[in-house]
């Protein structure tokens, strides 16, 4: 009898659970056609949440076009704050690499206002002049660093993409909204990642500091909630 009584609570435990949350977040995808990188909805496992690209969820993605203000310039989506960093910052009489800016297939503040596969590929391109040129740095507001160093660079990397996810999800109210309806869920990328990547690569978790600290809110300057 208790076995059953156990039985019947865990059942109804999931059942509000699922309740809970739109149920298309978990909805059964069969593509043929899938990447190899991509994490589909449904595999989630329980209290999981995929931020998938298939639905609205994709908004938290670094490449989708949520466009925000952040260190006092805007910026098209988080992936344009991230790749214009391996382009020549002109402003920067130190930049070594605007001897050699024609090489680059685009200027910085292009790809400010990129998105989506166009900023991801415009910062391939940048890694390619990097890598001929053993450039291991980047650069911004005149900083330059190493974000895959694990070590100094990688923390201040972290400290502006938290700072600009952050402003993107106070700037953009459906974000916002969004993210405080995933409460109670473990987010997670809707793509496979190296657990020894610097922490910035881990939006993920950084969606959810902010969604769930009211300190770590703080301090990326979130107004309290009245």
């Amino acid at each position: 009898m208790k076995k059953l009584t156990l039985i019947l609570f865990l059942l109804s435990s999931f059942a509000s659970f699922g309740a809970e949350y739109p149920s298309h977040w978990w909805k059964k995808i069969n593509d043929p056609n899938k990447p190899d990188w991509e994490i589909l909805p449904h595999e989630a496992g329980l209290g999981e949440l995929v931020l998938s690209k298939r639905n609205e969820l994709g908004i938290f993605s670094n490449f989708a076009h949520t466009p925000f203000e952040v260190y006092g310039d805007r910026y098209a989506s988080i992936e344009g704050f991230w790749q214009m960093m391996k382009f020549p910052d002109p402003t920067d009489s130190k930049d070594r690499r605007n001897l050699i800016n024609f090489e680059y297939p685009f200027r910085r503040s292009e790809v400010m206002m990129m998105h989506g596969f166009e900023a991801k590929d415009a910062g391939n391109a940048a890694g390619s002049v990097m890598k001929k040129y053993a450039f291991r740095w980047v650069t911004f507001k005149h900083k330059k660093f190493n974000y895959k160093d694990n070590a100094s660079g990688s923390r201040f990397h972290y400290k502006i993409i938290s700072q600009a996810i952050a402003e993107k999800i106070k700037q953009n109210p459906k974000a916002y909204k969004l993210l405080m309806m995933t409460k109670g869920l473990k987010l997670i990328p809707d793509h496979h990642q190296d657990p020894k990547s610097p922490p910035a690569y881990f939006y993920h978790k950084i969606l959810m500091k902010i969604r769930d600290s009211k300190t770590f809110r703080r301090s990326l300057g979130f107004a309290p909630k009245r």
